[in-house]
């Protein structure tokens, strides 16, 4: 007897789905709202003296998670290609080291070998000049593409079943229905429930973006 094969697909298909959708009751997957990180700058003091003047100060103009702010400052990078990115933003407050987090987007026309990293894991990361009113810093290294990331609080990472730093998946529905791969979890008592993803991510998705995304662990399949 000839196997149908589109009936053998379609009943795999609806186990697959009865696996991995989330049920009407008891524990629905969570779900983690979404914030797009465009390019932008983190400087230390001895940075910020040379690029707005010594003793110059960061005024915020908006409040960020964890303690963070968006500042009314803003700086002009500049890779090999001498074709500068302007008014990129600083956000405080100043840390150790200087870092300079961008786009892939960005890093081509910046032409910087900019690797995808955490946030403050900068050794052998690439250069890039910093321009502002008052000087100019040159970093040998310091710039980076921020990995995929989510913030939640230890409260959050109980409730999810996830731990710091493990690696996570995350489906985007939309125009453009995405799964992101090892998306980074990080856990802070500082922190709020939120994803972070860049400008080209963000743009990948469709014209409406995304506001919030299902996390799933990594063992987990997704069909449909």
């Amino acid at each position: 007897m000839a196997v149908d094969e589109r009936l053998v697909r379609q009943i795999v298909r609806q186990i697959c789905t009865a696996k991995t959708a989330p049920r009407k009751s008891g524990r629905a997957f969570p779900v983690i709202p979404v914030a797009v990180s465009a390019r932008h700058v983190h400087l230390c003091r001895k940075d910020m003296d040379t690029l707005f003047g010594a003793g110059s100060e960061l005024h915020p103009v908006k409040t960020l998670m964890g303690g963070q702010f968006a500042a009314k400052e803003q700086v002009t990078i500049v890779g090999p290609s001498l074709r500068p990115i302007e008014k990129v933003r600083v956000l405080g407050p100043l840390r150790k080291q200087t870092q300079v987090e961008i786009s892939a987007t960005d890093a081509y026309q910046l032409k910087v070998k900019a690797p995808v990293r955490p946030s403050g894991r900068l050794k052998g990361s690439a250069g890039i000049t910093i321009v502002g009113p008052k000087g100019v810093v040159k970093l040998e290294e310091g710039c980076i593409i921020a990995n995929r990331h989510i913030h939640m609080s230890p409260a959050d990472a109980e409730r999810f079943g996830v731990r710091d730093g493990e690696l996570v998946n995350t489906l985007a529905e939309g125009e453009r229905r995405t799964l992101f791969y090892g998306v980074q979890v990080r856990v802070d008592p500082k922190f709020t429930l939120e994803m972070h993803i860049d400008t080209d991510d963000a743009n990948s998705l469709g014209r409406g973006g995304i506001h919030e995304v299902t996390m799933l662990k990594r063992d987990q399949v997704v069909v449909g």
